[in-house]
């Protein structure tokens, strides 16, 4: 008890203690169990940062809520990090910029989404870095460092939820929160190797995290395993365990395979082979996505016909990354124009050149922006239906080795948003799903659905994994296997090419 009595001396001037000591015996054990978090968080402070993969900027732990409370705790044993975009009471949400956290009280409040989690059982083990106002896609934060990819040490970990993927992908915790506009938990699960989830757009909570651009922001999360991939979605997007089961579609963009350079018996075959032994999927569908968007979303004309000079077949998702940038840009520059005015923080190269260009946004074309927006919604309804899988590439491209945020804002950048802008504008629901390796890099393709069927997509997910890799595994093979007579069995490598 003398351990209470010298706490409350020391803090004898700090009104918080005496309402806290006016309820009892119960805050007594609060404090102490206060005290020893503060202790173990000094603790995880000291660990080297080369163990950590730089993927932390604030370690600490909050313990799960008390199993009387919240009796049927599904994530119970389970750790997991935030983004520093996420509110945690007590702590100052740093926004990936020092001079935004300079700027900026503690929060009074703690993000629905992390409540959630500590309801269920999880423990929280920190705040996870992010590039700088969540405006990029390279990982790459110019004043705090940037996060190890343990799958790739000399490539870039991506953007801008690379502190929760690389947490995820070097083991540091079972599962991490980010969030995703335009790309930023799908192309660092991409990058890092591991599963990341986007979901429909407004179906998890955004209160206590703070807005980058409403109407293209998801609370999305990284795994390492389905089974917890879709134990996290079922707490956040509060869904039935029991759903009927449903025949999957599934449906290749074979347009946008061909930007992919990857090649395809990395990633087609090995999911037409995986659906060939799985049961209650009908043979794939090949389609021309880019000439569906074009018939579907005749808003989208004006957009292409400033890139109609471009034969290539992209124009309609170049036009598709406009639009989903410019939204970003009028809305980040509605939430956030004040302060950047009255503040005039220190950014990074590539944060510089965007938040100018964000700050001389105007809204002359908005309602054309909105129009593409819920056009491509109905399009992708639509197309998917109830049952319908979208197969695409994650990203274009391997992971670019570690450099300046200049040279990645180039072709590199377009083409990785030009495969993010679809998800992002129809608020189609995407996860990103790890296939093995290509040139000792990472290799990504994603499964979209419908907007709304999340639940199926995860269930999807959990099917299909175990099959998928094992085909993973079976085309990464240096040699065929042999025929029951001894000759080597002809693979049909060229499938789909």
């Amino acid at each position: 008890m003398s351990k209470v009595l010298n706490l409350v001396k020391r803090n004898a001037s700090n009104p918080k203690l005496w309402l806290l000591l006016g309820l009892g015996l119960t805050t007594t054990v609060l404090l102490l169990t206060h005290t020893r978090r503060t202790r173990r968080t000094r603790r995880l402070l000291t660990s080297s940062d080369k163990e950590l993969f730089g993927a932390f900027i604030h370690r600490f732990e909050l313990l799960p809520f008390p199993a009387p409370a919240a009796p049927n705790q599904t994530l119970r044993g389970l750790t997991f990090a935030v983004k520093d975009i996420f509110h945690v009471k007590g702590t100052v949400t740093g926004f990936g910029n020092p001079d935004w956290k300079k700027t900026h009280p503690e929060a009074e409040i703690t993000a629905l989404v992390v409540t959630a989690l500590l309801s269920n059982g999880a423990t929280c083990l920190g705040k996870t870095l992010m590039d700088e106002f969540s405006l990029g896609i390279s990982g790459q934060n110019q004043h705090y460092g940037t996060p190890v990819n343990p799958r790739s040490p000399t490539c870039i970990p991506g953007g801008s939820s690379s502190g929760s993927a690389v947490a995820v992908a070097a083991g540091l915790v079972d599962f991490a929160i980010g969030t995703d506009t335009s790309g930023c938990v799908r192309i660092p699960a991409a990058f890092c190797g591991i599963l990341g989830f986007r979901p429909s757009h407004g179906a998890v909570t955004t209160i206590g995290v703070l807005p980058n651009a409403q109407s293209v922001d998801t609370v999305g999360w990284f795994a390492r395993d389905p089974s917890v991939l879709s134990l996290v979605g079922h707490v956040l997007l509060q869904l039935n365990l029991v759903e009927t089961k449903r025949i999957r579609q599934i449906l290749f963009a074979d347009d946008l395979f061909q930007l992919s350079k990857v090649p395809k018996q990395k990633t087609v075959s090995v999911i037409s082979k995986a659906i060939k032994t799985l049961t209650g999927y009908p043979s794939p569908r090949h389609m021309n996505l880019c000439e569906y968007i074009a018939s579907k979303v005749p808003s989208l004309k004006g957009f292409c016909e400033q890139l109609a000079h471009q034969q290539d077949g992209t124009s309609i998702l170049k036009a598709l990354t406009t639009v989903m940038l410019s939204i970003q840009g009028y809305e980040f520059k509605a939430n956030h124009e004040e302060w950047v005015k009255h503040a005039k923080p220190r950014l990074g190269c590539y944060t510089s050149d965007r938040v100018i260009a964000v700050m001389k946004t105007t809204n002359d074309n908005i309602k054309a922006l909105y129009r593409v927006r819920t056009e491509m919604r109905a399009a992708f309804q639509c197309l998917l239906k109830d049952d319908g899988i979208l197969v695409i590439p994650t990203v274009a491209d391997d992971p670019l080795k570690l450099s300046t945020e200049k040279e990645i804002s180039s072709e590199f950048h377009e083409r990785a948003l030009a495969l993010s802008s679809i998800a992002s504008i129809s608020g189609c629901c995407q996860v990103a799903v790890p296939v093995g390796e290509h040139n000792d890099c990472c290799v990504s393709v994603s499964f979209i659905s419908s907007h709304g069927a999340d639940k199926f997509l995860l269930d999807t997910v959990f099917d299909m994994y175990k099959t998928l890799q094992e085909q993973v595994s079976v085309a990464s093979s240096p040699m065929p296997p042999s025929d029951t007579n001894g000759n080597m069995e002809i693979y049909d490598l060229l499938e789909n090419v």
